[in-house]
């Protein structure tokens, strides 16, 4: 991977307005910029800093003084930066081949890390209803908590509702110890760790209490009709197809349902078939719902979580050969 580097600089003369102005409304003008370039901005008053590829920053910076010498003379709007990003020959987000796509919280910025997430996140802003399928490490789970947190803070929905199939349990969780939410507590490990991350821990604790931020085990989720939410669906390959059905046909007005799973790590008995695997099938060409599907080569985790992908695919494939040559014999006899 190529290295990062960062750059600092100052912009003068200083000037409150001249600066606001640059930023624009919720820093949209930089992120503006940082989109179109593939790098990340982060100005504490007039002192800036920039980081991505050694050649990006470097034209960054040029954008970004051009950008404050114009805010002596006017007030600079989204159609502005563009046209100057344009005189740059940036006129597409793909100028710099950064296929980039940024979620924006109050905490962080999360950047894509390849085309793939990038078109996992233009499928959650362009549809109600998407899947997330692939193997672990492709961040199919942390995009999709991201996308929930700047929702909930940009006011496009009310509340995050957090579901996962508690298979080990298997949907008795009646002797667990604890309230609802204490019991369910480790299935949904993951989406905790993103949210504490994305919106702190005192905030997230809060927002529970507010029942803002929901927990619920899948089987819970029966009978409700779910609006003004954005709903995450984990660990849906063990699922099973009348429960992914349920969880399809709960979703209400304004709501955004996100659903995540592997379908190669399903811990469901040998007797059922997933609910995922299902739904693929099922929906097939329906309008309005969207579908991304991860492979080895977009994990992101450590190197070696790549390689452990790619030899258990290999090692099923070999099995199914030899099981369809086992097959083939008994047919042929």
């Amino acid at each position: 991977m190529p290295a990062l580097h960062t750059i600092q600089f100052s912009l003068f003369p200083e000037d409150n307005e001249r600066l606001q102005n640059l930023c624009g409304w919720r820093n949209e003008h930089f992120d503006q910029v940082e989109l179109r370039m593939g790098v990340e901005i982060n100005a504490r008053g007039f002192q800036v800093s920039i980081t991505g590829l050694a050649d990006r920053i470097v034209k960054a910076e040029e954008v970004v003084r051009d950008l404050y010498d114009s805010t002596d003379e006017e007030t600079l709007s989204p159609e502005k930066v563009h046209l100057l990003l344009h005189e740059y020959g940036l006129d597409s987000a793909k100028a710099l081949d950064s296929e980039q796509m940024l979620v924006k919280t109050r905490r962080k910025t999360i950047k894509t890390r390849n085309p793939n997430q990038a078109n996992y996140i233009e499928a959650i802003q362009s549809y109600d209803v998407n899947f997330g399928i692939g193997p672990a490490g492709t961040g199919k789970t942390y995009l999709a908590v991201a996308c929930a947190v700047e929702a909930l803070e940009n006011e496009k929905v009310r509340r995050i509702i957090l579901t996962r199939p508690a298979v080990e349990a298997g949907e008795k969780l009646g002797f667990l110890p604890g309230d609802l939410s204490q019991k369910v507590d480790p299935y949904l490990r993951p989406l905790f760790d993103a949210l504490f991350e994305m919106m702190g821990f005192e905030t997230v604790e809060r927002l529970m209490e507010k029942n803002v931020i929901e927990v619920a085990p899948l089987a819970f989720m029966r009978g409700r009709t779910l609006n003004d939410s954005f709903i995450i669906l984990d660990e849906a390959q063990n699922t099973t197809v009348e429960q992914m059905k349920m969880f399809l046909t709960r979703i209400g007005f304004a709501s955004t349902a996100v659903i995540t799973g592997d379908i190669t790590q399903c811990d469901l008995p040998k007797h059922q078939k997933s609910g995922l695997r299902h739904v693929i099938e099922v929906l097939d060409g329906v309008e309005g719902i969207g579908f991304t599907f991860y492979q080895a080569q977009d994990v992101v985790r450590h190197a070696l979580v790549k390689k452990i992908v790619r030899a258990y695919d290999k090692y099923d494939r070999k099995q199914e050969r030899i099981k369809d040559g086992k097959d083939h014999g008994k047919s042929s006899s």
